[in-house]
Protein backbone atom coordinates (compact mmCIF):
# COMPACT_ATOMS: atom_id res chain seq x y z
CA UNK A 1 0.00 0.00 0.00
CA UNK A 2 1.17 3.22 -1.26
CA UNK A 3 0.83 6.26 1.05
CA UNK A 4 -0.52 9.66 -0.66
CA UNK A 5 0.15 12.22 1.45
CA UNK A 6 -0.20 15.02 -1.57
CA UNK A 7 -2.25 15.17 -4.65
CA UNK A 8 -1.58 17.47 -7.47
CA UNK A 9 -5.37 17.89 -9.82
CA UNK A 10 -5.01 19.50 -13.06
CA UNK A 11 -7.82 20.44 -14.90
CA UNK A 12 -7.84 20.42 -18.35
CA UNK A 13 -11.48 21.11 -19.34
CA UNK A 14 -13.85 18.68 -20.89
CA UNK A 15 -17.97 17.16 -20.69
CA UNK A 16 -16.97 17.23 -16.28
CA UNK A 17 -16.77 21.01 -16.43
CA UNK A 18 -19.32 22.13 -19.03
CA UNK A 19 -21.95 24.64 -17.95
CA UNK A 20 -24.96 25.02 -19.71
CA UNK A 21 -26.95 28.29 -18.78
CA UNK A 22 -30.07 27.51 -20.99
CA UNK A 23 -31.69 24.49 -23.44
CA UNK A 24 -30.79 27.93 -26.08
CA UNK A 25 -26.69 28.69 -25.17
CA UNK A 26 -24.48 26.39 -26.15
CA UNK A 27 -22.13 24.91 -23.87
CA UNK A 28 -18.74 26.87 -22.12
CA UNK A 29 -15.78 24.78 -19.77
CA UNK A 30 -15.97 26.32 -16.30
CA UNK A 31 -13.86 25.89 -13.33
CA UNK A 32 -12.86 22.70 -12.59
CA UNK A 33 -15.28 20.78 -11.16
CA UNK A 34 -13.50 18.42 -9.34
CA UNK A 35 -12.65 21.57 -6.19
CA UNK A 36 -16.62 21.60 -5.62
CA UNK A 37 -16.49 17.98 -5.71
CA UNK A 38 -13.59 16.92 -3.24
CA UNK A 39 -15.41 19.93 -0.87
CA UNK A 40 -18.22 17.62 -0.21
CA UNK A 41 -16.03 15.03 2.03
CA UNK A 42 -13.65 15.08 4.65
CA UNK A 43 -10.44 13.79 3.03
CA UNK A 44 -7.61 12.37 4.77
CA UNK A 45 -4.87 14.05 2.11
CA UNK A 46 -3.84 17.82 0.73
CA UNK A 47 -4.52 18.48 -2.68
CA UNK A 48 -3.91 21.21 -4.96
CA UNK A 49 -5.84 22.06 -7.95
CA UNK A 50 -5.00 23.87 -10.48
CA UNK A 51 -6.43 24.63 -14.05
CA UNK A 52 -4.40 24.96 -17.08
CA UNK A 53 -6.58 24.75 -19.85
CA UNK A 54 -10.63 24.89 -20.42
CA UNK A 55 -11.03 23.02 -23.49
CA UNK A 56 -13.07 20.22 -25.17
CA UNK A 57 -10.68 17.58 -25.87
CA UNK A 58 -11.67 17.93 -29.09
CA UNK A 59 -10.09 21.40 -29.09
CA UNK A 60 -6.90 20.05 -27.54
CA UNK A 61 -3.74 20.30 -29.60
CA UNK A 62 -0.04 19.11 -29.77
CA UNK A 63 1.11 22.68 -27.95
CA UNK A 64 -1.71 21.81 -25.71
CA UNK A 65 -0.12 18.36 -24.63
CA UNK A 66 3.38 19.54 -24.31
CA UNK A 67 1.76 21.87 -21.70
CA UNK A 68 0.13 19.41 -19.47
CA UNK A 69 3.15 17.27 -20.07
CA UNK A 70 5.70 19.74 -18.72
CA UNK A 71 3.33 20.55 -15.65
CA UNK A 72 3.10 17.48 -14.70
CA UNK A 73 6.98 16.67 -15.64
CA UNK A 74 7.60 19.47 -12.91
CA UNK A 75 5.07 19.28 -10.10
CA UNK A 76 6.51 17.96 -7.07
CA UNK A 77 3.56 15.52 -6.19
CA UNK A 78 4.06 11.91 -6.62
CA UNK A 79 0.86 11.59 -7.57
CA UNK A 80 -1.38 13.16 -10.31
CA UNK A 81 -4.90 13.54 -11.17
CA UNK A 82 -6.22 15.20 -14.70
CA UNK A 83 -9.31 15.90 -15.13
CA UNK A 84 -9.73 15.77 -18.95
CA UNK A 85 -12.34 15.28 -21.67
CA UNK A 86 -13.11 11.25 -22.90
CA UNK A 87 -12.87 11.66 -26.67
CA UNK A 88 -9.10 12.20 -26.65
CA UNK A 89 -7.88 10.88 -23.10
CA UNK A 90 -6.31 8.56 -24.16
CA UNK A 91 -3.78 10.08 -26.91
CA UNK A 92 -3.01 12.46 -23.75
CA UNK A 93 -2.43 9.18 -21.81
CA UNK A 94 0.46 7.78 -24.41
CA UNK A 95 1.68 11.40 -24.28
CA UNK A 96 2.30 11.34 -20.75
CA UNK A 97 3.58 7.55 -20.35
CA UNK A 98 7.37 8.75 -21.01
CA UNK A 99 6.68 10.48 -17.13
CA UNK A 100 8.46 8.44 -14.94
CA UNK A 101 8.50 8.33 -11.22
CA UNK A 102 4.98 9.58 -10.25
CA UNK A 103 1.73 7.96 -10.48
CA UNK A 104 -0.53 9.54 -13.23
CA UNK A 105 -4.42 8.52 -13.57
CA UNK A 106 -6.53 10.72 -16.06
CA UNK A 107 -10.69 10.47 -15.65
CA UNK A 108 -13.76 12.62 -17.02
CA UNK A 109 -17.27 12.10 -17.35
CA UNK A 110 -19.59 11.23 -20.06
CA UNK A 111 -21.82 14.27 -19.15
CA UNK A 112 -21.09 17.48 -16.89
CA UNK A 113 -20.47 16.70 -13.28
CA UNK A 114 -23.21 19.75 -12.69
CA UNK A 115 -26.24 16.73 -13.90
CA UNK A 116 -27.57 15.16 -11.06
CA UNK A 117 -27.20 11.85 -13.93
CA UNK A 118 -23.41 12.35 -14.27
CA UNK A 119 -20.81 9.65 -13.23
CA UNK A 120 -18.33 12.52 -12.77
CA UNK A 121 -18.27 11.79 -9.15
CA UNK A 122 -18.11 8.30 -9.09
CA UNK A 123 -14.99 8.71 -11.74
CA UNK A 124 -13.39 11.27 -9.55
CA UNK A 125 -13.78 8.63 -6.43
CA UNK A 126 -13.06 5.63 -8.54
CA UNK A 127 -10.07 7.99 -9.81
CA UNK A 128 -8.60 8.77 -6.05
CA UNK A 129 -8.89 5.22 -4.48
CA UNK A 130 -7.00 3.87 -7.88
CA UNK A 131 -4.22 6.64 -7.81
CA UNK A 132 -3.30 5.60 -4.06
CA UNK A 133 -3.33 1.80 -4.79
CA UNK A 134 -1.29 2.01 -7.89
CA UNK A 135 2.49 1.72 -8.81
CA UNK A 136 4.13 4.15 -10.92
CA UNK A 137 2.52 4.78 -14.72
CA UNK A 138 -0.11 6.60 -16.21
CA UNK A 139 -3.88 5.11 -15.99
CA UNK A 140 -6.89 5.74 -16.85
CA UNK A 141 -9.99 5.71 -14.52
CA UNK A 142 -13.68 5.25 -15.92
CA UNK A 143 -16.52 3.68 -16.40
CA UNK A 144 -16.13 1.68 -13.18
CA UNK A 145 -12.65 0.07 -13.84
CA UNK A 146 -8.98 1.57 -14.00
CA UNK A 147 -7.14 0.62 -17.07
CA UNK A 148 -3.54 0.81 -18.31
CA UNK A 149 -3.30 3.78 -20.80
CA UNK A 150 -2.12 1.44 -23.80
CA UNK A 151 -4.81 -1.29 -22.92
CA UNK A 152 -8.26 1.29 -23.30
CA UNK A 153 -10.32 2.50 -25.58
CA UNK A 154 -13.48 4.65 -25.83
CA UNK A 155 -16.36 2.95 -27.65
CA UNK A 156 -19.14 5.49 -28.63
CA UNK A 157 -21.44 2.71 -29.60
CA UNK A 158 -21.65 1.29 -25.81
CA UNK A 159 -21.21 4.87 -24.54
CA UNK A 160 -18.10 3.39 -21.81
CA UNK A 161 -14.33 2.79 -22.15
CA UNK A 162 -13.49 -0.88 -22.63
CA UNK A 163 -10.17 -2.70 -22.69
CA UNK A 164 -8.62 -3.95 -25.74
CA UNK A 165 -5.64 -6.29 -26.43
CA UNK A 166 -2.07 -5.40 -27.96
Amino acid sequence: MFTMQNLQIIGTGGTIDKVYYDAHDDYSIGEPMVETILKLYKLSFDYKIESILKKDSLELNDDDRQMIYNKILNSQSEHILITHGTDTMVQTAQILSTIKNKTIVLTGSFLPAKFIESDAIFNIGLAIGAIQSLKNGVYVAISGKVFPYDMVQKNRKLGKFVSIAL
